[in-house]
């Protein structure tokens, strides 16, 4: 009888423990250890803010499973405490270190995984302030213990992980200023889709600084790059996470350009027998096709699941990633797939982007809210290159239908076709992501050309004229300088008064601004559609 096949995982969270219990689950007789430098296991690290805001009330809610548990449920050996710090993949062991007794032994293995996740970018000056990241439960209690009303915080960083510990501070009191390096907040998205979020962080009396960073600090406050100083008696750093790849570069596994741990299709390293998984592993990039990092904990338990599929013999291999994520800040979720302009734009692609406003739901049912989507996507082919969505309800919906879209290879125009779900409490008729697809196609084809509004102060310098199509009363409640207001309703008894040359129309979230383009076209007049609206162009120019 031959022997049970050894495999030894580093790291004990969703990668890990993906991989440990779904091997489990393949072989029974496998000898499966997992060691995890941490005092916990299968922890919900994506819960912690909210149990900080008290959302979550109980700490025992966020510790899924326990090595107690694992043990009685899948006779995993999970050791706690134990950092393994060296690898020797020729004679295939590892070397770890009990952090509680300083003993150092080596483990043999046939299978090696690395689970070893991320680390916060360290790279923000504490002096005396007492500083903390936000992705262990050991964090979170800290964070929480030193709590209390008033307490002034400053949060360094206003991703995902910033905006949510933003919200929940204040939750539960504290005076938050959030310094942000770049010139917006949650900059995966663009900055006309991060702006109302700025807008909602500012509203809940969040003191938003952008463009600055913290370069010094002391007992009582930071000082920022711009010579300010800010209350602070704890800082929260959410600055951002770097591949944790010291142990796999130790043993002469190679790292990728991204500084992640590179693998293959089914994640195997350079060295025989060892895979890694998670946060700190390259990903293949669905739309430039090279590797990225994509920190997304859905991505690090699917791959530890496919990484033991492959251990256990059966033929499996990870599909590219589109890093398809969503926050939500005091209501208002931002969601987003693939690349955003700005990637697309760095990287030379061509591409061409159309913005919508529509209801959530059927705007006769009550409770509708605005949804503000971007579709972005390739002039030659149709294909999907991003999306990003922004709203009150209905965002994750949206955002996860053009997901699904995208991977499938349903092109832009195709989104109209999908027959999604309607009854007036849920959709439209018309759904928005319908609607993104007919937009997308009147652009494409030209039917309806458009301007973006980052392209409006140029055409205007060029001599185009700016023409708004709403009513009277929304020109007079807020206008683009320079338009001139002619209602859509109006238009064909006024065409005597507009100039010669070309024109831009515009109107509220772009529907009248297609109808005026359409007519106008007609009429044999050179004529572009503001996409998106005075919406979109109002989000544009404000500070994000």
């Amino acid at each position: 009888m031959s022997a049970p096949l050894r495999v030894v995982i580093v790291g004990g969270v969703a990668g890990g423990m993906s991989a440990a219990t779904r091997l489990r689950r393949l072989d029974e007789s496998a000898d499966i250890v997992i060691f995890e430098r941490g005092p916990e296991v299968s922890y919900a690290n994506c819960g912690l803010p909210y149990y900080v805001g008290g959302v979550i009330e109980g700490r025992d809610a966020l510790l899924l499973q326990t090595p107690e548990s694992l043990h009685r449920r899948f006779r995993l050996d999970v050791r706690v405490r134990h950092d393994v710090v060296g690898i020797d993949t020729v004679r295939k062991t590892v070397e770890v270190v009990d952090l509680d007794s300083g003993r150092r032994s080596t483990h043999p293995y046939d299978r090696l995984v690395l689970a070893t996740g991320a680390r916060p970018r360290g790279d923000e000056p504490t002096g005396a302030l007492p500083t903390r990241s936000l992705r262990t439960v050991a964090d979170a209690d800290a964070i929480d213990a030193a709590l209390r009303p008033g307490l002034p915080v400053v949060v360094v960083g206003g991703g995902y992980t910033g905006l949510e510990a933003v919200e929940n501070l204040v939750a539960r009191g504290a005076a938050v200023t959030l310094v942000q390096r770049g010139a917006q907040l949650l900059a995966p998205l663009d900055p006309e889709m991060a702006a109302p979020l700025a807008a909602e962080v500012r509203r809940r009396g969040v003191d938003v600084r952008l463009g600055v960073e913290v370069v010094a600090t002391a007992a009582g406050s930071v000082t920022l790059s711009d010579g300010a100083t800010v209350p602070a008696e704890f800082l929260v750093d959410a600055s951002g996470v770097v591949p944790e790849a010291g142990l796999a570069r130790a043993a002469g596994i190679r790292l990728g350009e991204t500084g992640g741990i590179a693998v293959d299709e089914a994640c195997r390293t350079s060295a025989p027998d060892v895979f890694a998984v998670g946060d700190g592993v390259e990903k293949a990039d669905l739309i430039g096709g090279g590797a990225a990092l994509v920190t997304m904990a859905g991505l690090a338990n699917r791959h530890g699941r496919m990484v033991a599929d492959v251990i256990a013999g059966r033929e499996e291999s990870a599909r590219p990633a589109l890093g398809t994520g969503i926050v939500q800040v005091f209501g208002l979720a931002a969601a987003k797939t693939g690349w955003s302009e700005k990637q697309l734009r760095a990287a030379g692609r061509e591409f061409f982007a159309v913005h919508v406003h529509p209801a959530s739901h059927a705007g006769y049912y009550p409770g509708a809210e605005t949804l503000s989507m971007k579709l972005l996507a390739d002039p030659a082919t149709d294909r999907i290159l991003g999306a990003q969505v922004v709203g009150r309800d209905g965002a994750d919906k949206r955002i996860d239908v053009i997901a699904t879209a995208l991977q499938a290879g349903v092109t832009a125009s195709g989104l109209a076709h999908l027959e999604l779900a309607y009854a007036p409490q849920f959709g439209s008729a018309k759904d928005a992501v319908n609607l993104l697809g007919y937009v997308a196609e009147n652009t494409r084809s030209g039917t309806t050309p458009t301007l973006q509004w980052h392209e409006l102060d140029g055409a205007l310098r060029a001599g185009s004229t700016l023409i708004d199509v709403r009513s009277v009363a929304e020109h007079a409640n807020g206008a683009i300088p320079g338009a001139r207001n002619i209602p859509l309703d109006e238009l064909r008894d006024r065409l005597d008064e507009l100039p010669e040359g070309p024109l831009v129309v515009h109107c509220q979230v772009g529907l009248r601004g297609h109808i005026a383009t359409r007519l106008l076209r007609q009429h044999g007049r050179a004529v572009r559609n503001l996409d998106g609206g005075y919406r979109t162009w109002q989000d544009a120019t404000a500070e994000c």
